[in-house]
C-alpha cells in the first residue's frame, strides 16, 4: 500500500472543495461516540457504529463509509478496499488524546471526547 488510509483521508479532506472499568478492549466504549482522528494536520470525525460499520466525516462535510473490527490487539478501519490498524489493548478514556503509529507507518492522534460507560449492576436497577 503506497499511502495509508489516514494519509489518504487527510489528502482527500485537504483537497475537497469546501473506561477503565471495561475488562478488555472491545470497542464498546466508542460505539456511536465521535472520535477526532488527526493525521498530517487534518482532523476527521470517526464514528464506530454497531455491527461493525463506520462513518468518517471530513472537514469538508463529506461522509466516507467503511467497516471496523478489533482483533489481535488492534483496531482496524476498512475503507474503500484499504485497511489500516492502530494498536488497541485498553479502552479509550474521554478527553485523553492518544498518538499511534498505524500499520501504514502514519502518525495519528485519536481523541474520544466522550465514551460509553459499562452497564453496572446499579445502572440495570439491581
Amino acid at each position: 500500500m503506497t499511502k495509508g488510509l489516514f494519509l489518504r483521508l487527510a489528502a482527500v479532506a485537504a483537497t475537497v472543495v469546501p473506561t477503565a472499568a471495561l475488562a478488555q478492549a472491545t470497542g464498546a466504549e466508542l460505539i456511536g461516540q465521535p472520535i477526532q482522528v488527526t493525521t498530517n494536520g487534518v482532523t476527521n470525525i470517526v464514528y464506530l457504529d454497531p455491527g461493525g460499520s463506520l462513518r468518517i466525516l471530513t472537514p469538508a462535510s463529506n461522509t466516507v463509509a467503511g467497516t471496523w473490527q478489533i482483533g489481535g490487539g488492534q483496531l482496524c478501519l476498512n475503507v474503500a478496499g484499504s485497511t489500516e490498524c492502530i494498536p488497541y489493548s485498553s479502552p479509550f478514556q474521554p478527553g485523553a488524546p492518544q498518538t499511534f503509529m498505524t500499520s501504514c507507518n502514519a502518525s495519528t492522534t485519536w481523541l474520544a471526547q466522550n465514551v460509553n460507560s459499562p452497564m453496572g449492576a446499579s445502572e440495570r436497577g439491581h
